[in-house]
């Protein structure tokens, strides 16, 4: 009994040593991303539940993996028009339990739209943003979010989930920042401010 024990909690430890590590590769944008890491960073240490096993809350707190699509040639975002949520949000679900959270991007990415998940030069398969969320509306609970960056051109995408998704739509930053806090993510205009940064900074060099 000892050893199945055993085996069990080195099970568990490493899922949660692959988080602890994408957390700590995670550049902190500002206070509010610094404070939304080391929440997160407790959290996973504390060996509390980090996966969603019932809709829509429990636990209470779990995880989510975000990705944003780029289209880096005209700098347009893809934003979905979440049905639930009633918010322009990036894409994304809910991480499995013990799923790596960049493999939970590939299965949502060919659920929800149709192509094959292509990390960011900018990042590549690590988290770009994070964020610690509670919720609106019923079954209210906090999602702590990876956000993932993806490469496609506005082109290729032809469909999307329309079960989960009423519309989409290519936004340039300018315009993701120039629409109203209540109708986004609530750090959507923050990840777009880190993101345009990045960007930048990998033009200048």
């Amino acid at each position: 009994m000892t050893s199945t024990g055993h085996s069990l909690t080195e099970h568990d430890d490493q899922p949660r040593a692959r988080l602890l590590e994408l957390l700590g590769a995670t550049e902190p944008w500002d206070d509010l991303e610094r404070t939304h890491l080391k929440t997160a960073t407790q959290w996973i240490g504390s060996g509390a539940p980090v996966y969603r096993v019932r809709k829509p809350d429990v636990p209470a707190m779990h995880l989510v993996s975000y990705f944003v699509v780029l289209d880096d040639t005209s700098g347009r975002l893809l934003l979905v028009a979440h049905r639930k949520a009633g918010l322009w949000l990036p894409a994304g679900g809910h991480v499995e339990p013990e799923e790596d959270p960049w493999a939970t991007v590939v299965r949502e990415c060919r659920e929800e739209l149709g192509i094959q998940a292509t990390a960011s030069t900018i990042t590549g398969e690590l988290p770009f943003f994070l964020t610690v969320t509670e919720t609106r509306g019923q079954g209210t609970h906090t999602d702590v979010s990876l956000w993932y960056l993806l490469n496609a051109e506005a082109d290729t995408i032809t469909s999307y989930d329309q079960d989960e998704f009423e519309a989409i739509r290519w936004l340039t930053a300018e315009h993701v920042l120039e629409a109203s806090d209540e109708l986004l993510d609530p750090h959507m205009h923050r990840f777009t401010r880190k993101l345009q940064h990045a960007r930048a900074g990998r033009h200048c060099g």
